[in-house]
């Protein structure tokens, strides 16, 4: 009797599984059907030029679902986690197509892209990640250095470059920056990746034996916490994670590790021996997409526009020039200085505002801003790609 509960037990877990397959099948019919019918609802605004986002329909739609998914059971921080992510997925498979209408000459099926590293590296995931929406092939081009990849760009031996631009933990990527000064490159988008550092090995092991770790020099700073409580650990610097992934993978070693991405690392046939490393728990890392020629961006979509410009060194000069964008109302999400090369003691600032370049008031401002500064040029307007989730209110996420 045992043995044929064993087996009546097992059959019936085969059977569920079965189910839970087909279900999943179901959901994915289910989303695909969904996101079809997102895009017509994009087709919709070709005409009437309403935003893609409504972020007040948003809010009364997670607090339906959630009202609807506590009646089945379902918690609701699961409701609205899910409901996020398919909302995020809609308004930016919207602002893709927008922006092929908006621009068709550039919008092809084929794309190739520079970036630095090789396979795995976290340029590598945001070239494909950005990618996934726009094309249906990606040529990559993969790079030792970020020099090289404007360069290439320039010489239009490939259509686009990835350029990291700053982290959440260890801030701006200055190299990129100084890069920009002297470049005749268009910033046409961008792409905020979830950056998740692990400690990546080739062969089973434990982290006592790991006394060599490959990194390049961002992870490395950003994992410094993890990293001073390990010792006697020899930091080996390469040219891209993606070179130190593939360096540990050469080397079949237990006493050395990989500073990287459980995503990158499963290329190179690595797994993670310790998980979540970095000084952060929210780690991000922006990128910039550059291009020869600029973009427009649809009416409909958010835009960013970077520029840079130099002041005289007069008291109140960048005061003055903040004060032009507020009269404008234009909101200023970024501000970096760096220094002017051959003018000691001279910098160039670099500013993100949150408006379309072709709009009036930033046109206004350009303007006032040229009057007052000895140099200013535009980078790019490009469209806003990072998709803050509509606001729920606790009362309805809260346990009654």
């Amino acid at each position: 009797m045992e043995e044929g509960n064993i087996v009546s037990n097992q059959l019936d877990l085969n059977d569920i599984r079965k189910e839970i397959t087909a279900l999943d099948q179901s959901l994915l019919t289910l989303f695909a059907k969904r996101r079809a019918l997102t895009l017509e609802v994009a087709k919709s605004k070709v005409e009437n030029v309403r935003p893609v986002r409504d972020l007040q329909r948003e809010q009364e739609l997670l607090i339906r679902l959630i009202k609807q998914g506590k009646e089945l059971g379902l918690d609701a921080h699961y409701v609205t986690s899910v409901f996020q992510t398919i909302i995020e997925d809609s308004v930016l498979n919207q602002q893709a197509y927008l922006q092929t209408l908006t621009n068709p000459n550039i919008q092809v099926p084929r794309v190739s892209v520079a970036f630095l590293g090789d396979k795995g590296s976290y340029s590598y995931l945001a070239s494909h990640r950005y990618f996934s929406r726009r094309a249906e092939e990606i040529i990559e081009q993969g790079c030792q250095n970020f020099a090289d990849i404007m360069q290439l760009v320039e010489a239009g031996h490939v259509d686009y470059g990835m350029l990291p631009i700053e982290n959440t933990s260890s801030g701006s990527i200055n190299e990129v920056y100084d890069l920009l000064q002297h470049t005749n490159l268009s910033i046409v988008g961008e792409i905020t990746q979830p950056i998740e550092h692990c400690l990546l090995t080739a062969v089973n092991t434990s982290l006592d034996k790991i006394d060599t770790i490959y990194a390049h020099g961002q992870p490395f700073t950003q994992c410094s916490n993890f990293l001073d409580k390990q010792a006697n650990i020899r930091i080996e610097y390469c040219d891209s994670t993606a070179d130190a992934m593939a360096k540990v993978y050469e080397l079949q070693q237990e006493n050395v590790a990989v500073i990287g991405s459980e995503e990158g690392g499963k290329l190179y046939q690595l797994h993670a021996l310790e998980k979540s490393i970095a000084n952060q728990d929210e780690n991000h890392s922006r990128f910039i997409l550059v291009a020869r020629k600029p973009v427009e961006v649809a009416q409909q979509i958010p835009a960013k526009t970077t520029f840079i410009f130099a002041t005289g060194q007069k008291p109140g000069a960048l005061v003055e020039c903040l004060l032009v964008l507020k009269e404008k109302g234009i909101n200023m999400c970024k501000l970096e200085s760096r220094p002017i090369q051959g003018r000691p003691w001279e910098e160039m600032f670099y500013i993100d505002v949150e408006a379309n370049v072709k709009h009036l008031a930033m046109q206004e401002a350009i303007t006032l801003l040229t009057e007052s500064t000895n140099f200013i040029k535009v980078l790019g307007c490009y469209p806003v790609e990072h998709i803050s989730p509509a606001s729920v209110p606790s009362s309805a996420i809260a346990t009654e």
